[in-house]
């Protein structure tokens, strides 16, 4: 046996002694927690203490990078360097109505780059891509590494759900983390997310790092930190990475579930859709292609419809039908505004929360979507109401999950004299590379 997967080199418990006490590991440490883990000689529980240890400890580049390359080298790692076009994937970090990838990825297609777009599901408050796009009648995000090339091929794009090779180890902390209160840590964040991405076989990588309430970094300098460290990872892997820092304070667009999004979506590629929506968008893409050397104008190919041509490619090719009507919600109840003036607050984590009590979203993994569930809003951040009128409509299948709903939006809207109300700040905040 390598000396390094031996599992009696280093002792697991003084390894989480030491990382609570605030020491540091050795780079062969890290990656020896990594290697044991993944062969099963880590129990869960001693995984557990280790994470929250992290969490409170963090972790320093000397033994994050080592970590980083191990959950990497655990699994496959795949290889798109002799495709007929560069390749450049994009990650956000999850916000509240975030349906850009499905933008996103036929649009930068459709400017002659390949997408090899790696997509999650959703857990709790924020939305995942893969529930979304199966709002859509036949549609199926479980690729092989063979299908995903091909599709590179032959529609430039293809948005995929990580197969069980593709880092490990992973998909056991992951769900380890998620129950036991570890997920909002800068280091297990990084390193959950560049893993995947560096396994993939991308070229260069855009990341969307998200800022505010509705969002795991609720301040702008941890958010830094955490793109700062998404960017050194990957290109320390050989992976060109930037970093945009966007607004999470308050929902993306004006829908926040699986098929509402899908259509907001469908809206952006005919030329319409929110404004903020189209911003980062087109942001995104500038950057993308940037990070691959294509001179291409992304507003100008999403107005030319060829973006809508590519994303009906693409959801053909993944089994979908583009023009099959999408889901619709049993149920709707508005909720209206309380009061005249200009709405100068309205909550993501609120709004996220909301739609997932409605049924958009998910306490555990395997557990069941409403593709139909979610939260429409008729007015954004700056926008004047009057009292009474509708601001938000919620839906679904399942109408005694409205008290839940309602309850979670207490406190979430705030209306302002137009006099005095703060004008909306900024989407984007910033950039790291």
């Amino acid at each position: 046996m390598d000396v390094a997967l031996d599992p009696r080199r280093y002792s697991i418990v003084d390894l989480i002694r030491r990382k609570r006490d605030g020491g540091a590991w050795s780079p062969d440490e890290a990656t020896w927690i990594i290697e044991a883990y993944t062969a099963g000689w880590i129990a869960d529980e001693q995984m557990s203490a280790l994470a929250m240890a992290v969490f409170f400890r963090g972790m320093s580049a000397e033994e994050l990078d080592p970590w980083t390359a191990a959950m990497v080298a655990g699994g496959v790692r795949l290889d798109y360097s002799d495709l007929d076009r560069p390749t450049v994937d994009k990650h956000s970090t999850g916000g509240v109505g975030d349906k850009i990838t499905l933008v996103l990825t036929p649009l930068v297609a459709a400017c002659g780059v390949a997408v090899p777009q790696l997509s999650g599901r959703g857990l709790g408050h924020t939305g995942g891509t893969l529930d979304k796009l199966e709002s859509i009648p036949g549609w199926r995000g479980d690729l092989d590494s063979a299908q995903v090339r091909r599709q590179l091929l032959e529609v430039g794009g293809a948005i995929v759900a990580a197969g069980p090779d593709l880092a490990p180890a992973d998909r056991k902390l992951y769900a380890l983390r998620d129950v036991t209160g570890t997920v909002e840590s800068i280091p297990l964040i990084a390193s959950s997310i560049m893993s995947k991405k560096i396994a993939e076989g991308t070229g260069a990588l855009v990341l969307d790092v998200k800022v505010g309430s509705g969002a795991f970094m609720k301040d702008l300098d941890s958010a830094r930190r955490l793109a700062r460290t998404m960017v050194r990872i990957g290109s320390g892997a050989g992976v060109r990475t930037v970093a945009l820092l966007s607004d999470m304070s308050t929902p993306l667009g004006l829908t926040a579930g699986n098929a509402l999004e899908v259509r907001e979506a469908v809206e952006v590629l005919a030329g319409g859709g929110p404004d903020d929506v189209v911003e980062l968008t087109l942001a995104l893409a500038r950057e993308m292609l940037a990070a691959v050397g294509v001179e291409a104008d992304p507003a100008e190919v999403l107005a030319s419809g060829r973006a809508m041509d590519r994303w009906r490619r693409l959801v053909r090719a993944q089994g979908g039908d583009p023009d099959a009507p999408l889901p619709t919600a049993l149920e709707t109840e508005v909720v209206t505004a309380p009061s005249d003036g200009v709405l100068e607050r309205l909550d993501a984590m609120a709004v996220g929360l909301a739609a997932w009590h409605l049924g958009a979203g998910r306490v555990r993994k395997e557990d069941d979507v409403q593709a139909a569930a979610g939260v429409e809003l008729h007015a954004q951040r700056g926008d004047e109401v009057r009292a009474g009128q509708p601001l938000l409509t919620l839906h679904t299948d399942t109408p005694e999950r409205f008290a839940a709903a309602r309850a979670a939006l207490a406190g979430a809207v705030g209306v302002a004299d137009p006099r005095s109300a703060a004008a909306p700040g900024p989407l984007l905040l910033g950039r790291v590379d």
